[in-house]
């Protein structure tokens, strides 16, 4: 794209660079959007956790950056195990104790069949040498995957995130 001025040359000149510039600018903002990948993740089922961070991984593996946004029953599967829930009301204490306690502790949203479907999938896994919940979660990170956990959500179940107050 080329203005003419017809009073100044150097007018000329500025405005052409200011367009290449705001043009080179538009096209690495197109190219930063292809190179990222934004997910959120709503489910605390097994299945639907897996294929969440199947997906991030691939991506990630594939030089993507990937952000994972952590919301309503998916928050359960981040807790860590061995910490114990110190909500402050009633339903925030009654959501710790029913929720499972980290990655480990998701059931199958389909199949579930009172933990067999969940224990036989956990077994196949194993035995044909496919990541766990656990080791995909650690994978992501490892990758650099940017994982953000929704506060309303936190609060609502009685959670807390590590280091605040």
């Amino acid at each position: 794209m080329h203005f003419t001025n017809h009073s100044t040359k150097g007018y000329n000149m500025d405005v052409q660079k200011v367009m290449e510039s705001l043009q080179s600018e538009m096209n690495q903002l197109k190219d930063e959007r292809k190179n990222k990948l934004s997910m959120v993740v709503f489910s605390g089922d097994l299945d639907k956790l897996l294929a969440a961070f199947i997906i991030a991984t691939g991506a990630a593996a594939m030089g993507l950056e990937v952000v994972m946004f952590f919301t309503f029953w998916a928050t359960a599967s981040l807790r860590d195990k061995k910490k114990k829930s110190k909500a402050k009301d009633l339903l925030s204490k009654m959501f710790g104790f029913m929720l499972p306690k980290g990655a480990g502790k998701v059931k199958l949203s389909q199949m579930h069949m009172g933990g067999m479907g969940t224990g036989m999938m956990k077994h196949l896994m194993k035995k044909k040498n496919v990541a766990s919940l656990e080791e995909l979660r650690d994978m992501a990170i490892e990758m650099e995957t940017k994982i953000y956990i929704c506060d309303m959500s936190m609060n609502l179940m009685g959670f807390k995130q590590e280091g605040r107050q």
